[in-house]
């Protein structure tokens, strides 16, 4: 889908120790001094999805896919980046290219891992970092404002869009977020938006990064309090410990989740990092069912059934006909296709049916 979920934070918070977890290969760089990440690395992860594994004992395919959507890690930001501290420009860049944001924040101490601020504070870490992506926003909406004042002679359109852009730019200079700009569903500055892809307009999920012990208590007061300024912005936060997720790496299935068992952890913070992004991304999968595969399509939240097919290959959308669908309930319990449409619960739908959540489907086209 080439939708990629950007990690950022401050240097030193655990950002590469996480994505190296999330990739199950040590090959992001993760050292005690900042800046040890400086091009960023990207990897494709595949989403952990249960339904797929009780689908493959009923099919018996060769193979199994699963969903998958791209991470990126992005080196530290410090106080400046928006004016270069850092190579903050560069990173900052790449945040762009991101549709959303998981911010990574270190909530234990630690007198041998570098603080650059020199002590863990979860709220002040958070401004520093988001006043950048406002200030940085600041800047790129600067600059375009100077274009569009120079349209705006035979240009109805220009004139509209600077009007909106003067008034987002009085709202940055408060130190606001493009987030809570009001007049986010105009069409023009939906246009500026998809221009500029601005930073602080951008989903987040907060990672709370902490030591062993708290995992294993489930918080500490550096979470308390993060969660908390969570709360006033309708934040997720995920705790994990980013030094347990890379002792995972080399376990069996079995053995990992005894481990976090042991912890007092239910789920790996990492598959809660991979679903929560791939929610706030507006995705899900529907399935197909066969002796080659079980497969997970990704596709947009609401879509219809023929730019479903599409995701396949662009011949089932011209082509499309009919779609046969099986709840991915109807096809567990009336074990497999057979079944379930001796049952009566394989449907035909055509081209308005908005495709759900686990649909097992195949498609008939006639190109």
């Amino acid at each position: 889908m080439g939708l990629g979920v950007g990690i950022i934070g401050l240097p030193n918070v655990g950002k590469s120790t996480c994505f190296n977890a999330l990739t199950k290969a040590q090959n992001a760089q993760a050292q005690n001094y900042p800046f040890c990440t400086i091009e960023p690395n990207k990897a494709i992860v595949q989403v952990p999805d249960f339904r797929l594994a009780e689908l493959a004992k009923i099919v018996n395919p060769d193979k199994i896919q699963n969903s998958v959507i791209e991470f990126i890690d992005i080196a530290g930001l410090v106080r400046g980046a928006s004016k270069g501290e850092g190579l903050g420009n560069k990173f900052l860049s790449n945040i762009r290219e991101s549709e959303i944001i998981f911010h990574m924040i270190r909530c234990f101490d630690d007198e041998n891992i570098t603080h650059v601020e020199g002590a863990v504070d979860p709220k002040r870490d958070l401004e520093i970092i988001e006043t950048e992506l406002i200030y940085a926003d600041l800047s790129q909406l600067e600059k375009k404002i100077e274009k569009l004042s120079k349209q705006l002679k035979g240009s109805k359109e220009a004139g509209l869009i600077l009007g909106i852009a003067k008034d987002l730019l009085k709202h940055l200079e408060e130190l606001k977020p493009v987030r809570s700009f009001e007049q986010k569903d105009s069409e023009y500055f939906l246009e500026l938006d998809k221009e500029l892809r601005f930073l602080s307009n951008k989903e987040m999920i907060y990672g709370a990064n902490v030591d062993e012990e708290s995992l294993a208590e489930g918080s500490n007061d550096y979470v308390e309090s993060l969660k908390e300024y969570a709360k006033k912005l309708d934040r997720e936060v995920i705790v994990l410990c980013a030094k347990v997720e890379e002792e995972l790496i080399g376990l069996e299935d079995d053995e990992a989740k005894d481990f976090l068992n042991e912890l007092g952890a239910e789920d790996s913070g990492l598959e809660q990092i991979i679903k929560a992004s791939f929610s706030k991304l507006g995705l899900m999968s529907y399935f197909t069912a066969g002796k080659i595969e079980v497969r997970a399509w990704t596709i947009k939240k609401g879509i219809k059934a023929p730019k479903a097919a599409a995701v396949i290959h662009n011949d089932f959308e011209k082509g499309f006909i009919k779609a046969e669908v099986i709840s991915y309930d109807d096809f567990i319990t009336y074990e497999g296709e057979h079944g379930a449409k001796t049952a009566g619960k394989l449907r035909l739908e055509g081209k308005d049916y908005v495709v759900q959540d686990a649909d097992v489907m195949h498609f008939r086209f006639n190109v």
